[in-house]
């Protein structure tokens, strides 16, 4: 369809025709309709809790070849199962089964994996109400629950 219209009384033609064409715009039609959000298991939410269920470890993409330690949770708001990595030398040990973790995005592209952990959208920021950075510097001892 050719919009022809630039006369002095067109402007709502062509503004309609604009609110048209948008759609074909993917960035625009995901935005609108909100897909990101029903797709993303953080509903949206910069973080969310969830319980361990398990460890896990995953190789990493090639030419890389090492295990990268990441935990299998069960987030308390929708009961979606996602993986996320325990960042940090030795910080897998200080999460355990059953443990109530915080997890936020790892800061991939459009919120995809970063690095080459394939498949990890997440990252463990606390266990237990506590900063898994904090123990793994050991400035702070994991309280027993």
């Amino acid at each position: 369809m050719t919009i022809l219209a630039n006369g002095e009384n067109a402007g709502d033609k062509l503004s309609k025709a604009r609110g048209r064409f948008r759609w074909s715009d993917r960035d625009y039609k995901r935005r609108m309709l909100q897909l990101k959000k029903k797709s993303d298991p953080l509903e949206g939410a910069p973080q969310a809790k969830g319980i361990v269920i398990e460890k896990v470890g995953i190789e990493a993409k090639q030419p890389n070849s090492a295990i990268r330690k990441c935990v299998k949770l069960q987030l308390i708001k929708n009961g979606r199962q996602i993986t996320a990595f325990a960042p940090g030398d030795g910080a897998i040990n200080y999460i355990d089964e059953h443990d109530e973790v915080v997890v936020e995005g790892i800061g991939g592209r459009m919120g995809r994996s970063k690095g080459d952990i394939p498949g990890v959208r997440f990252k463990v920021v606390k266990v237990n109400g506590i900063s898994l950075h904090e123990l793994v510097k050991g400035r702070k001892e994991k309280t027993v629950r």
